[in-house]
């Protein structure tokens, strides 16, 4: 009887190693001694874009690295539009971008055979941003904003936005013509994409213009919320007035709309063959899971609980 026990017993053991390997969790096995699950995921994860995205990104990414030991996840920091000339050419398995793909990075895209998911992970609400020194410039009018951005723009000092500020020099600071928040920016204030005097200190490194910003007088710059909030005890936010009075940037401002016309999404883009690759899927699918907490932590807004059940369900 024992002797056709043993095997019973062991063809049972290998029954329920299997059973306990099918629904493990991605990018686990079961260790055969002990039957507990281990990390079995290794490789690369290319990602760059959008410095606004990035700080989102970079948290998941450190999470996920005290899990998944041996898989490598590069972040970089190009601005969404040089994220998207190496996502687009096929370099880099994910795009951080603070603005919708265009319609010419589309066919780039489309001639390099990149098929990809366009994942909504958050949203901002762009901030302005002053010297801790400034007591006057609590709030501006869009008016206002895109009388000193515009191509056109002579605007030097203070008291020629308004006469009753100081007769102080203004000093520009804003992302590079390849970031998300230029062109979202250019847009929304000045009217047109791209459209913008050229007369300022840019930089696709938002840390880099915080600096900027904290060190000069005259400052005004602009950059997402989540850099704002990091930064909060050496720079100062401007209110932003559209006609309804000021409103300052804020989780209820941004998520209600009050906060116009700078509130907007948060994306990444995941090029779907590299979806196929075992360390990518599990990544993605630990972003979406992470970040309703992690798009709050680094200072952004979360979106539903159903609207990030839904980009799951899309990517699985």
């Amino acid at each position: 009887m024992k002797r056709f026990l043993l095997p019973i017993i062991l063809i049972l053991g290998l029954i329920t190693l299997f059973s306990m390997a099918c629904s493990a969790e991605p990018g686990l096995i079961v260790e055969k001694e002990t039957g507990e699950a281990v990390v079995a995921l290794k490789g690369m994860i290319e990602i760059d874009g959008s410095s606004t995205v990035y700080p989102v990104t970079e948290a998941v990414a450190e999470e996920f690295r005290k899990t998944y030991h041996k898989v490598q996840v590069n972040v970089g920091v190009s601005g969404t539009g040089g994220g998207f000339k190496r996502f687009t050419s096929g370099e880099t398995d994910i795009s951080n971008a603070s603005r919708p793909i265009k319609a010419y990075e589309k066919a780039v895209a489309q001639e390099n055979g990149i098929e990809y998911h366009e994942l909504l992970v958050g949203q901002d609400g762009l901030s302005i941003v002053v010297n801790k020194s400034n007591d006057w410039a609590k709030c501006m009018t869009v008016g206002e904003l895109k009388m000193l951005w515009e191509p056109t723009s002579t605007v030097s000092k203070w008291s020629e936005i308004r006469p009753e500020w100081p007769d102080n020099r203004i000093n520009l600071y804003g992302p590079g013509t390849d970031s998300g928040t230029f062109d979202f920016f250019t847009e929304e204030i000045v009217g047109e994409v791209q459209s913008s005097r050229s007369d300022f200190t840019m930089s696709e490194d938002d840390n880099v213009l915080v600096i900027g910003v904290n060190g000069d007088k005259g400052a005004l710059g602009y950059f997402g919320y989540a850099y704002y909030l990091e930064n909060k005890d050496k720079i100062k936010v401007v209110a932003i007035d559209a006609g309804d009075g000021c409103v300052s940037p804020g989780v209820e401002t941004i998520v209600n709309g009050a906060y116009r016309p700078l509130s907007r999404p948060l994306y990444i883009y995941v090029n779907k063959a590299s979806l196929k690759r075992p360390e990518v899927q599990v990544f993605v699918e630990y972003y979406i899971a992470s970040a309703e907490q992690l798009v709050t932590e680094v200072g952004y807004v979360k979106l539903t609980d159903e609207a990030y059940e839904a980009t799951l369900a899309e990517i699985r």
